[in-house]
């Protein structure tokens, strides 16, 4: 798991190394003048944490389950709950990164009108950020489909270990993905957990591909853009269809668009974005806290 500095100094030497200029960071605190920006993350915002990105360099070609595959196909729910099962135990140590936790303290001192995330992970919820959206959901909530009954993760995984004893003893050293799963090869009698309360299919409180944000939790990010005097994209490469509807939406009211991230965005060159940063989010996000605080 990736290692990310802490203190002011160590946070200037990580930005030098990670190419992040001071000018950079001066200005990216100069867009706070007019008043808090929104912050929008994506994948790279969690990389520091031990969890794979979907489209950063290197990364291999994923095709992300949809809602129509889970529900009809139970060779797809096998795999779903296999995958989740065997990366449980690896993932269970991952925490907020330096990232994470500069988002929630420039949320404390104001210079944030709210966080915006495309991540499942609940990283910034963990981390202190407070006026929180996350556009696709939790992971770490399980609900059924029939009458919505809740659970936690944790406990719908010790149903399955239940089910399928020696089944994460097997598959401990697979690969992680970046569903926050890992990488199960073969499900052969892998028996899928139901609801205990109605013996209802169970899925994640996610929004797969093939669905749309619920519309309570667009209005909340499109609260968050609208309180805000700029838009920071930091960790996405806003191929999401959703990500680039809030940055449509910041244009629209004509306020300043800024962007972190390790290759290339959709937004790349458009004449809204003023400040274009090629780095990690960790190293910019908390060299931005130091410099806001030296002002």
């Amino acid at each position: 798991m990736a290692q990310v500095a802490d203190g002011a100094g160590r946070n200037e030497a990580a930005g030098a190394a990670d190419g992040i200029g001071a000018d950079e960071i001066a200005g990216l605190a100069g867009l706070f003048a007019d008043g808090p920006l929104a912050l929008l993350t994506g994948a790279g915002v969690s990389t520091d944490s031990g969890i794979p990105d979907y489209r950063g360099a290197g990364t291999p070609p994923r095709t992300p389950m949809s809602i129509d595959q889970f529900t009809r196909d139970e060779a797809y729910r096998r795999r779903f709950w296999a995958g989740a099962r065997a990366g449980a135990d690896r993932l269970a140590p991952v925490q907020p990164n330096a990232g994470h936790r500069a988002a929630a303290e420039l949320e404390r001192d104001g210079y944030l009108s709210g966080v915006i995330t495309q991540n499942v992970d609940g990283l910034h919820a963990r981390a202190g950020s407070v006026n929180l959206a996350e556009l696709h959901g939790n992971g770490a909530v399980i609900r059924c489909i029939p009458l919505d009954h809740r659970f936690s993760r944790e406990e719908v995984l010790r149903w399955f270990d239940v089910a399928n004893p020696g089944f994460a003893e097997r598959w401990a050293d697979a690969e992680i993905t970046p569903d926050g799963d890992a990488a199960v090869t073969d499900t052969t009698g892998v028996r899928v957990p139901v609801c205990p309360a109605c013996g209802g299919m169970l899925r994640p409180d996610v929004v797969y591909f093939g669905e749309v944000v619920p519309q309570r939790v667009f209005a909340h990010a499109e609260r968050i853009v609208a309180g805000a005097a700029g838009l920071l994209v930091a960790g996405t490469s806003l191929a999401v269809n959703t990500g680039m509807r809030l940055v449509h939406r910041a244009e629209r009211r004509g306020i300043p668009l800024a962007v972190i991230n390790r290759g290339p965005t959709a937004i790349d060159g458009r004449d809204s974005v003023r400040l274009r940063i090629e780095g990690g989010t960790s190293e910019a996000l908390t060299a931005l806290v130091s410099r806001l605080a030296a002002r």
